[in-house]
């Protein structure tokens, strides 16, 4: 589990479901992702939560103390083929809308590359859709970096499909701890799983 000064990034739970399947079924918070129903959302979690038994990290639940039980997922995901940067890791963030422009995604992501970059990764990716502003412009301030070259064609989507064509970020362990980029206030691990 991680804390920041706001979050809470923890495994998921059987009561997050509810949430997720609400979260899921906004339109706006879902416009650039796939459509997911309860049983796509059920699966999802459970990818997560296998996940995180295998890797120790996953896209995890965001709670903000207080506030709300689940706000979201931000984390760590391994990418594997046929996808382009396989083989990677990735960062991610998929928040509700009542969560949106208070810098909670920034603060999660912050924290989740500190933890990747503690336990060694020399890389970290992010990729989204290129009409997906408000996520490559979270990339940048984060201080990933994007060579047109390496964008992709999503393999798991068919030729023509709207969301197929995505943009690659990626950040070095390097650049993270020149100090340019400085992790979260108060962010830092808790214990526990």
């Amino acid at each position: 589990m991680l804390t920041t000064a706001r979050l809470i990034l923890r495994p998921w739970c059987e009561a997050d479901l509810d949430p997720f399947v609400a979260m899921s079924a906004d339109p706006l918070v879902m416009r650039h992702l796939l459509p997911l129903n309860r049983a796509g959302c059920a699966a999802w979690i459970e990818r997560q939560q296998a996940h995180q038994r295998e890797h120790e990290f996953c896209f995890w639940a965001v709670e903000i103390p207080g506030v709300a039980r689940l706000a979201g997922a931000v984390g760590l995901y391994s990418v594997a083929p046929p996808m382009p940067c396989a083989p990677a890791v990735e960062i991610g963030w998929r928040l509700a809308r009542d969560a949106w422009g208070q810098g909670y995604a920034a603060e999660a992501a912050r924290a989740s590359l500190d933890f990747g970059f503690a336990r060694g990764l020399a890389e970290i990716v992010a990729f989204t859709r290129p009409a997906n502003e408000r996520s490559w412009r979270l990339m940048q301030r984060l201080g990933m970096r994007r060579d047109p070259g390496d964008d992709f064609e999503h393999p798991r989507l068919p030729p023509g499909h709207p969301m197929r064509p995505h943009i690659l970020y990626r950040l070095s362990s390097r650049h993270w701890q020149n100090g340019h980029w400085p992790s979260a206030a108060g962010a830092g691990l808790a214990a526990g799983a």
